[in-house]
C-alpha cells in the first residue's frame, strides 16, 4: 500500500515518464473538449434568449444547428439534448 509522501515529485515524474504515451484519439478529444465546451455553452444561451430557436431545437436539434451554421461533433448531441431539456 502506498501511504501519502511515499514518492516525491522527482520519483513521481520518473513514473509518469515510463508510462506509454496516450492514446492519439485520447489526445484529440482532450484538445477538443475546451471549445466543444464552450460551443455548447453558446447554443444553450442562444436556446435560452431566443425562444423560436429553442423550439425549432427541440423539435430538430440537429436541423436547427445545421441552419443556425453550428457543426456539432455527433458524440456531443446527447450532452447538447440533456443540457437543453433541463
Amino acid at each position: 500500500m502506498i501511504t501519502k509522501g511515499q514518492y516525491d515529485e522527482e520519483s513521481l515524474g520518473k513514473l509518469l515518464g515510463a508510462l506509454p504515451p496516450a492514446p492519439e484519439g485520447w489526445v484529440a478529444a482532450a484538445q477538443e473538449l475546451p471549445r466543444a465546451r464552450l460551443e455548447m455553452d453558446d447554443i444553450v444561451a442562444r436556446a435560452e434568449a431566443d425562444a423560436e430557436f429553442r423550439a425549432a431545437a427541440m423539435k430538430d436539434l440537429e436541423g436547427a444547428l445545421e441552419a443556425a451554421g453550428y457543426d456539432i461533433a455527433p458524440a456531443h448531441l446527447p450532452v447538447l439534448r440533456e443540457r437543453l431539456s433541463a
